[in-house]
Formats: structure tokens, C-alpha cells, sequence
């Protein structure tokens, strides 16, 4: 970083964490506190009005601010959510550009924005890559965040999947609503289930007729780490193992599946554990990969492949019946 954009970067620092010491600047920037005594020199010489008290640090006049950035709540949230996702997913000199920039939008944002952004930026996240697409509901994720920020309750119909036969149930929920996660090319709302008292996550395109509330709630104090565990997905109690033949190994540690612990290469092939709630989590996957997949354990999920597997078969016997009689 070269001495003009450190100094640009001081003020913001400082306009964005108030007091700070000298030895604590050095250590943002990666220099020497003799440097800084200088740049602090040189933004004095320059007019930006700074106040120094021994011993504690450097601050910003009260009410001294650089020329406003005209940001919308959205516009910032998303700025922040960007520059915190190219941190996460490119190499260390655009890590460091991408903090850097996100520093700078925040040291210009007007305090009570910044706070809503804090909120609105812990309150949502990209938990898997993927390519992002427009849910069908975008007008929920709109009134879901808009309910975050007001911490108002909603409510809504569900359709959640019967884990015994995969049969759909339609119920309402009453929920308060805490975050929202990107996963898996799907959105999710975690939330605290009022009938159920336990916070639980909801995928967006099984949601209808969501309705704000006049009802508010108090975010519970451990929330956050709450949220940050169930973004985790709360490891599961079933070990699935399946050996993949080692001609397809390289596509199935492509394709990998979102439940994948850990891949070892044996002479048979490709060994893969996966951990996971219920089995259907795994089915479609491990469908997907046909003959060249075999496997291990469990055993009821042997069988239900098995069962999956005779029901295609009768499924595909049927069809020449079906073409004989549609050419009578």
C-alpha cells in the first residue's frame, strides 16, 4: 500500500473504529509506529482535524466526515456481502483488496446505516458455491429481510417432506425470522418455530402466502451462534460409504456431494463417506452415478437403492407395451 492510499485509509479507520492507538494502526497496515506518528503528521499538515490524547490514541473531530457515499441499505448490504465473498473464495492479493474495499465502504457509511448493514450482513450468508440464480420468490427473500431488520414475526404455509414415504405435508408456521443462507443453489431462512420451540431452517421455494405480523420478537442472545451451527447443517448420525469406480473418480470429486466427509483412493476405487441426517439426502446423488457405484452401508440404504432400482427396471419395461399400443 503506497502512502497516499494509507492516509486515506487511516481516516477511515479511524472514522470507523473511533479512538485508535498508534500501535494498533501500525498493525492494521503492516508498518512501523514511526510511520504512522508521521502520517498522522501529514493528515494534521493536510487540515483533517485530529485529536490526540497520550496515552490513548488518535480519534476524528466529532462530526468531521470524508464526502458521503450515497448508499441505499441494499446497495451497502450488498457491497459488504460481495467484498466478504471475494475475501472467503480468491488468492491473498485480492483477499486483501476485497478488506480493503469493504473497510472503505464501512468507514463512510453513516452510523445508523452501518449498524442496519452489520445486522442485515450477519443475518445473511453464502454457505456453498453455486451458481446463483433469482428464487422464484423473490419477493419473500424482499419481505424476509425487511422482517429480519424489524425483527417482525411471519407467518406462512410449508410443504415439508414426510422423511418415512417422501410425501409432501402442507402445514402453517409462525415464525421469528433470524437470517438467511445461501446453500446450495437454494435460499433458506433459519428461524425460531413457535409450534415446534426450536429454531429451524425453511427452503425458500416451499414457502407460500408469507404474511408480516404485528407480533415483534427479542432476538435470543445466542442467536447468532445458533444460526451459525445450523448454517453448518448439524452433522448427521448416519455414516453412508460407497466406492465409485476409479475411472469416474475425478467427476464425482467434481460433482462431490454437499454430505461428503472425507475421499480415499483404494484399488477398488474411489472410497467416499458421507455423513447425513436421512437417507433421501443421499438417494437422488447416488442414484445419479448408476452402475458405477457400489454402495457399502448402510444396509437399508443398499435396499432402497435396490427397491429404486427394480421400480426403474419395471418402469422401463412398461414402455414397449405402451409404443405398441399407441401405434394401433
Amino acid at each position: 500500500m503506497n502512502r497516499t492510499d494509507r492516509l486515506l485509509a487511516i481516516v477511515l479507520e479511524l472514522q470507523r473504529k473511533g479512538r485508535q492507538r498508534a500501535q494498533d494502526l501500525a498493525a492494521t497496515f503492516e508498518t512501523s509506529k514511526r510511520t504512522i506518528y508521521r502520517d498522522i503528521e501529514a493528515l494534521c499538515e493536510a487540515g483533517v482535524p485530529l485529536i490526540s490524547i497520550p496515552g490513548k490514541g488518535y480519534s476524528l473531530m466529532q462530526g468531521y466526515f470524508l464526502p458521503p457515499l450515497s448508499f441505499t441499505t441494499e446497495e451497502a448490504t450488498m457491497l459488504m456481502l460481495g467484498s466478504d465473498f471475494m475475501a472467503q473464495n480468491f488468492d491473498a492479493q485480492y483477499r486483501e483488496a476485497a478488506l480493503s474495499a469493504g473497510r472503505k465502504i464501512d468507514g463512510v457509511l453513516p452510523e445508523k446505516l452501518r449498524d442496519e448493514v452489520h445486522y442485515l450482513q450477519n443475518s445473511i450468508q453464502f454457505v456453498a458455491r453455486g451458481t446463483m440464480k433469482n428464487p422464484a420468490g423473490y419477493d419473500i427473500l424482499q419481505q424476509l429481510r425487511r422482517a429480519i431488520i424489524e425483527h417482525t414475526t411471519v407467518r406462512f404455509r410449508y410443504y415439508a417432506r414426510h422423511r418415512a414415504n417422501d410425501q409432501d405435508e402442507l402445514n402453517t408456521r409462525e415464525v421469528d425470522p433470524y437470517s438467511l443462507t445461501y446453500m446450495l443453489n437454494s435460499w433458506y431462512l433459519i428461524a425460531y418455530d413457535h409450534a415446534r420451540q426450536d429454531i429451524r431452517s425453511f427452503r425458500f421455494d416451499r414457502i407460500e402466502n408469507l404474511e408480516l405480523l404485528t407480533q415483534t420478537f427479542k432476538r435470543l442472545a445466542n442467536s447468532q451462534e445458533i444460526t451459525r451451527e445450523l448454517r453448518q447443517d448439524r452433522p448427521g448420525q448416519i455414516i453412508v460409504r460407497a466406492i465409485f469406480e476409479q475411472e469416474i473418480a475425478r467427476w464425482v470429486r467434481e460433482g462431490r456431494s454437499y454430505y461428503t466427509v472425507s475421499e480415499e483412493d483404494t484399488p477398488e476405487g474411489l472410497l467416499v463417506t458421507l455423513r447425513i441426517r436421512q437417507e433421501n439426502e443421499v438417494l437422488q446423488w447416488l442414484l445419479s452415478w448408476g452402475q458405477r457405484v457400489r454402495v457399502l452401508e448402510p444396509e437399508s440404504l443398499r435396499q432402497r437403492l435396490l427397491e429404486e432400482a427394480q421400480g426403474m427396471l419395471k418402469n422401463l419395461q412398461k414402455l414397449p407395451a405402451q409404443s405398441a399400443q399407441s401405434t394401433d
